[in-house]
C-alpha cells in the first residue's frame, strides 16, 4: 500500500479503535509497571503504542500471559509410536499389467498407502510387517527399494521445534507480538516453519488489516466439523470497471497432509498483495484480475494432521462405515464423478470420494461458493490446484485419455511455459502431461480393462474446467520427487513458493495475452534474494504499524 494510502487507512481507524478496544474488554497494558521499561520506539507514546496493540488484538486475539504456550501438534512419543515401523518404498512401474498388479494389491491391502504415481514410479507407503504379504501379490519384477527408512523421524522433523521462535505463543491466539514476530524481517517467521491452521488464519486477517484497499478476507462456507473455509480476494477495482471481473482461483490443502500445498498459497498471497505497487507484473495482474486464494480448503483434515495424524489425507466427515471416516475431496465433485467409483466404493479406501457427486461438505461448499460467483459478475479464467508431490503439472481431463479438452494445445503450451518459468528461477524439473495418465504412459479410459493406481474421476480440475468454463485449470503437484515426499523439510517452504510465484505471473501474463516469460525477467531464487526480498516486503508492512 503507498504511504498516503496507509495514513489515510489509518486516520479514518483510529477514531473507532478506542470504542472497539473497550468494547472488547481490553484494558490499558500501557498501565502496567513492565510496559513502563518498553525500549520500542513507540514507549515515549505509551497511549498511542496501546492503541496500536489493542486494535491489532481485536483482529488477532490477545497474547497469552506466561509468553510461551503448549503445542498445538501431537507429541513425539505419539508420533513415535504410531509410524516407527513404517517405510516409503518405490516401485517402478514398466507395463499396464504391473500397474493392474499394484492397483489391485492395493485395494486387497487397506494398509497400503499410496503416495504418488508417475509415468517413472509409484511410492507407497506400508507397515514393515506388510512388506512381504504385499510383495506376494506382486509379480517377481516389481522389486522396491527404501525411499524413507524412518517415517516416524522425517514426520516429527516437520512440525516446528519446541525451541523455534513461533512456538512461544499460544496457537490459539496472536496479539501485538505475534503478528510482530510474524512479519519480523528477514528471518520471517511465517515462513520458517508449517503453521497450525489458527495461526494461517490470524495471518490473513492481518494480511487484511495492512492492505485493506485491494484485499478482502472471506468464508465461502464451513468444513463439515463446522469450520470456516477461508478465501483471501486480492485485486484493485475502480468505477470503470464493467462486465464480469476475470477471476484466477489457486487452491491448496484439498489433501490434508499436503503442508506444503498451503504453506505455498500463502507464500502466494504475502507475496502478490505485498508486492502490489512496486512489482510491474503483480500491479498489472492484480489491476486487471482478481486473484482469489485458499491456503486450506480442508480445514478439518488440515487440523487433523497436527493434533492426531501427520499423514491424514481426506476430510473428516463421516461415513457409512463407523471407523473409516473422511471423503477424498479430489475425487467428490460432480463432473464425471462416476468414473472413479468402480474400485473407489470403499470408505476405507484413501481415494473414496462418496457415495454420490458432492457429498464431501467441503467440495459441495465450494462448488456452490464458485456457481454463486459466476452468477454475481466474476468470471473464472483460471485454476490452479496446488498438490504434492511429484513436480507435475497436470491438466484436463483428469477422468479419461479418450476425450481432449477443446483447447488441449493451449493448456498444454501454458503448462509448458509454467514449467519453464519453474526452471529458469529455480532450477527444478516439473514435467507436463494430461491428469488422466496413469503409472505408466499409455492411453486410457473407463472401458479399459487395466486398473489404474488411482482413478480420476469427479476431480476439480475438470468440474472447473467444464462446468464454470475455467479454460486455464491445472492440478499442479509441488516438491518433491520422492527423497522426502508429503514431509517435505521446512527449508523447501520459500524456495517452492518462489519457483511457483515465477510460474504465477507467466499463468498471469499468458492470461493478459502477451508470451508469459519472455515479456518480464524472471527471478533466480537463492538464499541471498530470498532474505533479501522478504525483508524489502516485511519493512514496509512494519513502515504501516510504526
Amino acid at each position: 500500500m503507498p504511504r498516503p494510502a496507509r495514513i489515510i487507512a489509518l486516520s479514518v481507524l483510529l477514531p473507532f479503535v478506542p470504542a472497539v478496544v473497550l468494547a472488547a474488554g481490553i484494558q490499558p497494558q500501557w498501565q502496567n509497571d513492565a510496559s513502563r521499561h518498553d525500549r520500542t520506539p513507540a514507549s515515549g507514546f505509551p497511549f498511542l503504542k496501546w492503541l496500536r496493540d489493542s486494535a491489532i488484538e481485536v483482529f488477532l486475539g490477545r497474547p497469552t500471559s506466561s509468553g510461551r504456550a503448549k503445542a498445538a501438534w501431537v507429541d513425539a512419543a505419539t508420533i513415535h509410536e504410531r509410524y516407527q515401523h513404517d517405510i516409503v518404498i518405490r516401485f517402478n512401474l514398466t507395463n499396464p499389467d504391473e500397474e493392474a498388479a499394484l492397483s489391485n494389491a492395493a485395494r486387497q491391502m487397506l494398509k497400503v498407502d499410496v503416495w504418488s504415481f508417475t509415468p517413472e514410479y509409484v511410492d507407497v507407503r506400508v507397515h514393515k510387517n506388510d512388506l512381504s504379504p504385499l510383495l506376494k501379490l506382486l509379480p517377481p519384477s516389481l522389486q522396491p527399494t527404501v525411499l524413507i527408512q524412518d517415517v516416524a523421524a522425517a514426520v516429527a522433523a516437520t512440525y516446528p521445534s519446541k525451541s523455534a521462535p513461533a512456538s512461544q505463543f499460544d496457537a490459539s491466539t496472536a496479539g501485538p507480538a505475534k503478528m510482530k514476530a510474524l512479519v519480523d524481517g528477514a528471518d520471517n517467521i511465517f515462513f520458517s516453519d508449517y503453521q497450525p491452521l489458527v495461526v494461517i488464519t490470524n495471518w490473513m486477517r492481518l494480511l487484511q488489516t495492512l492492505f485493506p484497499s485491494f484485499t478482502e478476507i472471506i468464508s465461502i462456507g464451513k468444513s463439515y466439523e463446522g469450520r470456516d473455509i477461508f478465501a483471501f480476494r486480492a485485486g484493485e477495482r475502480n468505477a470503470d470497471d464493467k462486465g464480469p471481473r476475470k477471476t484466477i482461483l489457486v487452491t491448496g490443502g484439498l489433501h490434508g497432509r499436503e503442508w506444503i500445498s498451503t504453506s505455498t498459497v500463502s507464500y502466494l498471497l504475502w507475496s502478490m498483495v505485498t508486492a502490489f505497487g512496486t512489482d510491474q507484473i503483480v500491479t498489472k495482474l492484480l489491476q486487471r484480475f482478481d486473484i482469489i486464494f485458499i491456503p486450506v480448503l480442508n480445514p478439518d483434515g488440515y487440523e487433523y494432521t497436527w493434533q492426531a495424524d501427520r499423514l491424514w489425507r481426506k476430510s473428516r466427515q463421516e461415513t457409512k462405515m463407523r471407523f473409516c471416516r473422511g471423503l477424498d475431496l479430489d475425487h467428490a465433485f460432480g463432473y464425471e464423478w462416476e468414473s472413479t467409483q468402480e474400485h473407489l466404493a470403499d470408505p476405507c479406501s484413501e481415494s473414496y470420494g462418496g457415495d454420490q457427486p458432492f457429498q464431501a461438505i467441503e467440495a459441495s461448499e465450494l462448488a456452490d461458493w464458485a456457481k454463486n460467483q459466476t452468477e454475481n459478475n466474476v468470471n473464472f479464467i483460471g485454476f490452479l490446484d496446488l498438490h504434492s508431490y511429484s513436480q507435475q503439472i497436470l491438466f484436463p481431463y483428469s477422468y479419461s485419455c479418450d476425450v481432449d479438452p477443446p483447447n488441449r494445445e493451449n493448456l498444454e503450451e501454458l503448462a509448458v511455459g509454467l514449467a519453464k518459468a519453474v526452471r529458469i528461477s529455480s532450477g527444478e524439473q516439473y514435467t507436463v502431461a494430461s491428469a488422466c495418465e496413469g503409472a505408466v504412459a499409455r492411453v486410457y479410459s473407463a472401458s479399459k480393462s487395466y486398473p489404474r493406481v488411482e482413478s480420476g474421476g469427479g476431480s476439480a480440475i475438470d468440474w472447473f474446467y467444464h462446468e464454470l468454463k475455467a479454460r486455464y485449470s491445472y492440478q499442479v503437484k509441488l516438491r518433491d520427487t520422492g527423497s522426502y515426499g508429503f514431509l517435505l523439510p521446512k527449508e523447501h517452504i520459500v524456495p517452492t513458493g518462489e519457483e511457483m510465484l515465477n510460474a504465477l505471473k507467466y499463468f498471469g501474463d499468458y492470461l493478459l495475452g502477451n508470451n508469459g516469460i519472455e515479456k518480464f525477467p524472471v527471478k533466480k531464487v537463492s538464499e541471498y534474494s530470498e532474505r533479501k526480498e522478504l525483508k524489502k516486503r516485511d519493512a514496509r508492512a512494519l513502515q504501516f504499524l510504526g
